[in-house]
């Protein structure tokens, strides 16, 4: 007993270490500790992710010329500008090009009608279109067929409006394949393209055909990440396949549904500029006029610079409040949206 209680003993105090290691290894794992705590500096972090930022600098770029730099044409919705005059010389006239809004001019206000009443009916039919689809494929066992499906349905996206247009045109127009069938078999022609009454609804069947297929891409993603034994639980309880659909599946893509019309809704004022305007001899300005084609009309054509640069830049700002409050709305209701609080 003696022996033993000679042999030295290597208790801690304090949770600390007495007698063991070598002298400083314990300052030296602090320090270590504190450097690795410690926040990095932008400095750092660039040098540490150099090879990521070179090559997101060609985006950058383009985004930056083609996209912020062009804010600073806004300055047109206060002047009197003339193309020729260098911009900023041009003689300021405050609101004045906004009085259009403000008064309320009727050719502005019909293309306000027009855009909001062609965004609701696409809210209404294009956004759920992807993923109603994306359910669909989902649901297809083969995956041979699965990837066929969607090669075929991703192939109108690479198409341009000129290219789409001109087969609605070959499909649906006076002397289309529709209405050479319709007078071989001595019924008359009826006038698709040139129909005023149905527009938009012509408009929306051409963006359903176009980008409903390249729309899924996102939800398809989003399904595979659904965990399967949230379904299997589900069929032990005994839930049918609608019943699976409502209580797992929507509910895994409920948050990209979300980010998806929120962005969807800061882009609501703009309504396919290039697919309206080479329509728009076939309809007329009246049915067809939306604010992107007011801007281009007045603007361009008809040299009204200041007053179409008022417009765009009010159509820019609601758009930005949309998204804002649309944002403020889904963390209300416990999601991320686009940005996070």
């Amino acid at each position: 007993m003696a022996q033993t209680e000679r042999i030295p003993s290597r208790q801690t105090t304090a949770g600390k270490p007495t007698g063991s290691g070598p002298p400083g290894a314990v300052t030296e794992s602090r320090s270590a500790a504190h450097a690795a705590s410690k926040p990095l500096s932008w400095w750092a972090r660039a040098r540490r992710d150099k090879i990521l930022l070179l090559m997101a600098l060609p985006g950058l770029t383009l985004l930056l010329v083609f996209h912020y730099l062009p804010l600073l044409g806004n300055l047109i919705a206060f002047q009197e500008y003339l193309p020729f005059v260098p911009l900023g010389r041009s003689a300021w006239v405050g609101l004045e090009n906004f009085a259009v809004i403000f008064n309320g001019d009727a050719e502005f206000l019909n293309a306000l009608k027009n855009t909001l009443l062609i965004t609701l009916v696409q809210v209404i039919f294009v956004f759920p279109a992807p993923i109603a689809l994306a359910l669909l494929l989902n649901s297809l066992l083969s995956e041979r067929i699965k990837r066929v499906v969607q090669s075929v349905l991703y192939l109108p996206h690479f198409l341009s409006w000129v290219i789409v247009i001109a087969i609605f045109q070959q499909v649906l127009g006076g002397s289309g394949l529709i209405n050479n069938f319709l007078r071989s078999h001595g019924m008359s022609a009826i006038d698709f393209l040139g129909n005023p009454d149905g527009f938009i609804a012509l408009l929306t069947s051409q963006v359903i055909w176009k980008d409903t297929g390249w729309g899924t891409i996102l939800f398809l993603a989003a399904l595979t990440q659904i965990d399967p034994g949230l379904y299997e639980a589900a069929r032990v309880d005994g839930a049918s396949r609608w019943r699976q659909l409502w209580h797992v599946t929507v509910p895994g893509i409920r948050g990209l549904i979300i980010l998806l019309l929120i962005l969807r809704l800061g882009d609501s004022l703009t309504v396919g500029f290039e697919q309206i305007v080479l329509q728009q001899n076939l309809v007329g300005r009246p049915a067809s006029e939306v604010l992107d084609t007011y801007v281009y009309n007045n603007g361009v054509l008809a040299g009204q610079w200041g007053v179409s640069a008022a417009v765009g830049l009010v159509k820019g700002l609601v758009g930005v409040a949309l998204v804002i409050g649309a944002n403020k709305i889904a963390h209300i209701f416990g999601e991320a949206g686009v940005y996070k609080k």
